[in-house]
């Protein structure tokens, strides 16, 4: 078997399988590491003075029900619920991507954002275009381009001494 052929032909065929998936997975993590830089990706985090969390649940409800963007009608429209004390806010994510962050006292809503990470997030892991394609395109796409990597590695420490030599021959 001749390994430099072989392994020609994983970084030849194996780059053609992998770069649709790997653009994907690159742009977005470009997007998810600037994320707190910029509003339109994710919303920034009101700060208050107050520091206790006095609300109900009921409350919370009650306010959230009021912003017509969010679409809340019960808790089965709310994805996350993320009480931040320590900035005196809790923010309420509702199924459709709408982030609404509310003051911990008086329950005044503070910010109504649309909130793309999440959207970004999935797109990055590949479940936004499918379940499936999360396991059996992007997971096979990651090994793919692993062995690439530890064959192009393995390629470098094999030619890096003939190209010392060289270099120390000039």
């Amino acid at each position: 078997m001749n390994w430099k052929k072989t392994n020609t032909k994983i970084h030849y065929w194996g780059s053609a399988v992998i770069i649709i998936p790997l653009l994907i997975v690159l742009g977005s993590g470009l997007l998810l590491q600037v994320k707190k830089e910029f509003a339109w990706i994710q919303p920034k985090t009101v700060k208050t003075k107050y520091r206790a969390l006095t609300l109900s649940f009921d409350k919370i409800l009650s306010v959230i029900k009021t912003v017509e963007e969010a679409e809340i009608k019960s808790w089965k429209d709310v994805k996350l619920l993320d009480v931040r004390p320590g900035k005196g806010i809790t923010k309420v994510r509702a199924n459709n991507n709408w982030e609404i962050q509310i003051h911990n006292e008086t329950a005044k809503v503070l910010t109504v954002n649309f909130r793309r990470s999440d959207i970004i997030e999935s797109i990055h892991d590949g479940s936004w275009f499918h379940d499936a394609a999360k396991l059996w395109i992007f997971f096979p796409a990651a090994i793919i381009l692993l062995l690439m990597s530890l064959t192009g590695f393995y390629l470098f420490l094999k030619m890096l001494p003939s190209k010392l030599k060289k270099k120390k021959k000039k």
